[in-house]
């Protein structure tokens, strides 16, 4: 693809002079029995009051036109909590069913252990909420087809929660790659490095989780049935019967950002190795992951490799980043901000120094001068300079909001047409998926991202 130099400045400029706005909208009385129109506010509940749960109704807040009225979650602390932050007014239940019967409620984050994501979702689309499911959106590869399907049958709107890819950065990253600026993509690297306990999962138990407080029998799910245990149920993230490990926690962003700035829709071969290297806590999944990506070519791109690593113990510098590298630069995104690098060789490929030239007699040193002179001129045995470009998101941008302005946005459109729609969820989710199928049967997975299948 060529670059259009033109393009690109515009393209910076207009992305500098976005700004990110923020409106907050505090919890009132429900009104009953309305339905959205573009100047009704949405009403929404959150399954799931952990801390990403919290998080999440927070951001759905500052979206604007939107209104909580509604949470569901097994631990009653959380629930005595919800009315102490949000209001008194604010309905809670253990039973996620009893929120999904409201007919004043239009939409439903599902903020849960990874294991229930596609139950709760398959659910809420037949009971006509839109939904918004926080990553990955399920658990296990073989799950992800219902889940499409019913998003497909409700109509509903759908968005996945992977929030970066609403950020300024990566809208600009995706712009660049599709105008050529770094030619074709070779090859991509990101980490997710941490050090620290609560970074590696080690959340806060309260000191009254009992089966009177928690509603264990229900968290367990399709999962094998246990004793109760207070660390996997507040820790759910550190076993492989509820969650996803590091894969399905933090390579899962890493992914869904590389398809959304490159258009690719996955690998066709995935292969992961780690440890347990550090957190010898009684978890059972890994705190070391690398794994690798064979992306084949398609519309959008040349066929590229891509390495991620997570290390729950990298005690040295930690500077977690996307690098995607192409023919003729590479394009590094960070947080909030990229960094274009330009780079291109010249055509004349030069000789001399650590190359066979001086190897050759006098005689065929000088016939192969005579023909490098006729084939290249001056011009072609200069490179362009280097080139670095900066991008910096607007000032105050919140992209976990913007995710969420996307979705509701989409419902208040009435479309199913949205960044990071099930199809594209799950096509972020199965690899990711893979790397652990990958891991712990000590075999490359090889998957069919077209057709969403295992080969």
């Amino acid at each position: 693809m060529k670059s259009n130099r033109r393009t690109f400045i515009q393209t910076l400029s207009a992305a500098g002079a976005l700004a990110a706005t923020e409106s907050f909208a505090k919890p009132f009385n429900i009104i009953k029995d309305m339905r959205v129109s573009p100047n009704d506010k949405i009403r929404f509940a959150t399954i799931g009051m952990g801390i990403q749960g919290n998080f999440d109704t927070q951001s759905a807040l500052k979206s604007g036109g939107t209104e909580f009225v509604g949470a569901a979650d097994l631990y009653t602390g959380r629930l005595t909590r919800v009315k102490e932050v949000f209001g008194k007014d604010i309905f809670t239940t253990r039973d996620y069913r009893e929120i999904l019967q409201r007919k004043d409620i239009d939409a439903v984050l599902v903020v849960t252990p990874d294991h229930w994501h596609d139950r709760i979702t398959i659910d809420a689309l037949k009971a006509g909420k839109a939904v918004y499911c926080e990553k990955p959106m399920v658990n296990r590869i073989e799950k992800g087809k219902g889940v499409i399907d019913a998003w497909k049958k409700s109509g509903k709107t759908m968005q996945v929660g992977s929030q970066r890819i609403s950020g300024s950065a990566f809208e600009e990253a995706r712009k660049l790659v599709q105008a050529g600026e770094i030619g074709n993509i070779n090859f991509v690297e990101a980490t997710y490095d941490r050090f620290n306990a609560i970074g590696a999962w080690n959340y806060s138990i309260p000191t009254d989780a009992s089966l009177d407080t928690v509603d264990w029998d229900t968290f367990i799910g399709d999962a094998p049935k246990r004793a109760f245990d207070a660390k996997r149920f507040f820790r759910w993230r550190n076993y492989k019967d509820y969650g996803t490990g590091v894969a399905g926690d933090l390579f899962v962003h890493l992914v869904t950002g590389v398809h959304y700035i490159t258009g690719s829709k996955g690998p066709e071969r995935i292969f992961s190795s780690g440890e347990l290297s550090y957190w010898n806590d009684g978890r059972d999944v890994p705190d070391v992951m690398v794994s690798v990506f064979d992306y084949p070519k398609n519309n959008d791109h040349e066929k590229f490799q891509m390495v991620l690593r997570v290390n729950f113990a990298n005690a040295g510098s930690i500077k977690n980043v996307t690098r995607i590298i192409g023919t003729e630069g590479q394009i590094e995104v960070g947080g909030n901000s990229l960094v274009l690098t330009k780079k291109k060789l010249p055509k004349a490929p030069g000789y001399g120094n650590y190359d066979s030239h001086f190897t050759f007699s006098e005689a065929q040193q000088a016939e192969f001068k005579k023909q490098y002179d006729a084939m290249y001129s001056e011009a072609d045995r200069v490179a362009e300079p280097v080139k670095e470009i900066k991008f910096e998101a607007p000032k105050g941008e919140d992209e976990h909001m913007n995710h969420f302005a996307n979705f509701f946005n989409a419902i208040r459109k009435n479309t199913q047409e949205i960044n990071e729609d099930p199809i594209f969820g799950f096509r972020a989710a199965a690899p990711v998926l893979a790397c652990n199928d990958s891991y712990f049967q000590q075999k490359v997975i090889k998957w069919d991202a077209q057709n969403m299948v295992l080969k």
